[in-house]
């Protein structure tokens, strides 16, 4: 039915189903562990952030199926929606939520910015699915000069894809919406629209925008950001936690990621059943499911992995100082995979490298 890519850095159920069971960092372990005993003072509450996009959707099958609430027991599970990364993160930044799923660009900004202190990088959850879409007569990147064209919201990751390209191409871009071409930073939804009516040249989304412009109004890719990356493989969305919460609760946080891991192994094992979940938990946020071939193309385009490929991202801390959107500084500590690769120990899986950016 639905193509999707999904990446077998996971394998194994037997981790998972222990962590549902109750246990935070060990299979099978009936009593206290060291980890537990070090996990801090209780809390009956996490906090989760997360966007209403395929690039997100280990959240929304960890939410519709239950997978999170299951992982975390007595701890409750509340949601926050957003449209792009640097709202997530003034809510995170703020302490309104305490882990979100979220893109890379906005994770490195608020790591730079507090110094290493605001949160840290626990996993990846998806790869690939953004690009620039297009209307008709727009054929070549030269023939973008003088349009206008929208991003999520500034200084997002797809914002900073864009202006690099755009630099790449030779055109001039500023924050303010200036230059050769004009960047609007604007609400997924409202692009769609604004595209539609004619008032928007083309958009850097991510899935499903970039499906949905396409359908739904006749745009077409001039740039597939994969393109641009070795292999394709770029980080799409991360899972971040703020540093406080992961050092007061550090079980919760343990099965916050066995939630996280069911729900990627659940869309690898689940092909047929995932587009109809997915497009239900989107229905939910936004009022209305995607048309069947906008969720089929969007799933083609995305692979859902906990690898962050962390070695990408001294290249992002670059882009991003390139397009203006974010300062200069050290993301060494911005990772720690320890309580990812002690899951993916306990399951017989190779651990995932950190690239000397953090502890794993």
């Amino acid at each position: 039915m639905n193509k999707l890519r999904t990446a077998t850095a996971i394998t194994s159920l037997g981790l998972v189903a222990a962590m549902m069971a109750g246990c935070a960092s060990a299979v099978g372990a009936p009593t206290e562990t060291p980890a537990a005993a070090d996990a801090g003072p209780s809390v009956g509450e996490l906090r989760l952030g997360y966007f209403a996009n395929v690039t997100h959707a280990p959240a929304l099958v960890g939410l519709e199926e239950g997978l999170f609430a299951d992982a975390l027991g007595d701890v409750e599970v509340t949601t926050q929606v957003f449209n792009a990364g640097p709202a997530a993160i003034e809510a995170l930044s703020a302490g309104a939520i305490d882990a979100t799923y979220i893109g890379p660009n906005p994770s490195i900004n608020t790591f730079i910015q507090s110094g290493g202190e605001s949160a840290r990088i626990i996993a990846g959850a998806a790869t690939g699915g953004a690009a620039l879409v297009v209307r008709d007569g727009i054929d070549t990147p030269a023939a973008l000069e003088g349009t206008t064209i929208a991003t999520p919201q500034l200084g997002n990751t797809q914002d900073v894809a864009a202006r690099v390209w755009l630099a790449d191409e030779g055109f001039e871009t500023d924050t303010s919406g200036g230059g050769d071409v004009q960047i609007t930073p604007t609400e997924n939804a409202q692009t769609l629209t604004l595209f539609q009516d004619g008032q928007l040249d083309g958009a850097w989304l991510p899935e499903p925008w970039v499906s949905r412009l396409i359908v739904d109004a006749g745009a077409h890719v001039l740039q597939d950001e994969a393109d641009l990356w070795e292999d394709g493989q770029f980080p799409t969305t991360v899972l971040l936690v703020r540093k406080e919460f992961l050092d007061e609760h550090p079980d919760v946080v343990a099965d916050l990621l066995a939630g996280h891991e069911a729900a990627v192994r659940w869309i690898a094992d689940n092909p047929d059943q995932a587009p109809a979940v997915i497009n239900g938990a989107i229905e939910k946020e936004t009022g209305k499911p995607l048309a069947d071939a906008v969720i089929t193309r969007a799933l083609e385009h995305v692979t859902f992995s906990v690898d962050p490929h962390a070695d990408t991202f001294e290249t992002l801390v670059d882009n991003g100082i390139q397009a203006g959107t974010q300062k200069d500084g050290s993301i060494e500590g911005l990772f720690d995979l320890t309580l990812l690769n002690k899951q993916l120990e306990a399951e017989g899986e190779e651990p995932i490298s950190a690239a000397g950016l953090g502890e794993d």
